[in-house]
């Protein structure tokens, strides 16, 4: 019989985060986190990353393992995560997985990344490249098509193009062998829920939280993280409530209008984190918050 795994997801603002900590006490568990932000040392109000006193309620696992600059992909992700699921497991406790980063999410219940090894030098050859010209690259390499690849996505033409040059394969090779590979996670029974809210709700939960993060010194913070290297990593610099505020200092965006922003591009990733749960995550419950509980957080 499989151990399981429990996972519970949600746009943000959702709640996600205090019905984890409710259900990790009733339930002797541990938290591992799914979002691509708490990886970050220093990057805590931006992130509504749980504070202390919540971290203390519950032991929390891949919160705060990296600096501003260092990157993770999905790959190291999911290793990191098998490991903390295992040791979790091993001590007997349950596990449940929180958070909303689509990429990171999927890892649990799909394969995400194959055996093609990509150099540096490799990817900043392409990278270079402008996107007409990979798109010609690729057309070459793949006389019979380049399938459903978005074109006109740079970051997804530069990485078929890559994937391309150091394997030898074509897509569709490259796509059949993908289709054969074990998803990190085959060994466990995950039972997933998303969370979710009222619209009008969720936006008032929004402005909330935008209005508390820029009181509690969400520009100074971003001050001390260009300072250790911010802006070197792309994914953390341009998350939503970080490149805003970097633009205000860089002169980019009034201060009367910062928190207006930040709102309307958080309304924005809403849209686009329920349209990925609605299309992208295997069958699972959608629980309304005001419908939650402890007790039916997960079906049995």
């Amino acid at each position: 019989m499989k151990s399981s795994l429990h996972v519970l997801t949600g746009c943000t603002a959702a709640g996600k985060t205090e019905w984890a900590l409710r259900w990790a006490e009733k339930n002797e568990a541990e938290i591992v986190s799914c979002d691509s932000l708490l990886f970050y040392r220093g990057m805590d109000i931006g992130t509504a990353k749980p504070i202390p006193a919540e971290l203390a309620r519950v032991p929390h696992h891949l919160i705060d393992i990296l600096d501003v600059t260092e990157r993770i992909d999905v790959t190291q992700y999911a290793a990191r995560a098998y490991m903390a699921v295992s040791e979790i497991a091993a001590r007997g406790r349950k596990i449940i997985v929180v958070g909303g980063s689509g990429f990171y999410l999927k890892s649990f219940f799909a394969a995400v990344a194959d055996e093609v090894d990509v150099t540096e030098e490799l990817r900043a050859e392409v990278r270079a490249m402008p996107r007409e010209a990979a798109v010609a690259r690729l057309l070459e390499l793949n006389p019979a098509g380049l399938g459903m690849l978005d074109q006109a996505n740079p970051r997804r033409v530069a990485r078929a193009l890559e994937r391309c040059l150091a394997s030898g394969r074509t897509l569709a090779e490259l796509a059949e062998a993908f289709s054969r590979v074990a998803a990190p996670f085959a060994d466990w029974e995950v039972k997933l829920t998303v969370i979710d809210r009222d619209p009008e709700q969720l936006n008032r939960r929004i402005e909330k939280r935008v209005d508390a993060m820029l009181r509690a010194g969400l520009v100074d913070e971003v001050r001390r993280l260009i300072a250790l290297g911010l802006k070197e990593n792309p994914s953390a610099s341009r998350a939503i409530g970080y490149r805003e505020v970097i633009d205000f200092i860089e002169g980019k965006l009034p201060e009367k209008d910062l928190a207006a922003e930040i709102a309307k591009n958080t309304r924005g990733l809403v849209k686009k984190q329920r349209t990925w749960f609605r299309t992208q995550l295997p069958a699972h419950r959608t629980l309304d918050v005001g419908a939650a509980s402890v007790e039916n957080l997960f079906v049995n």
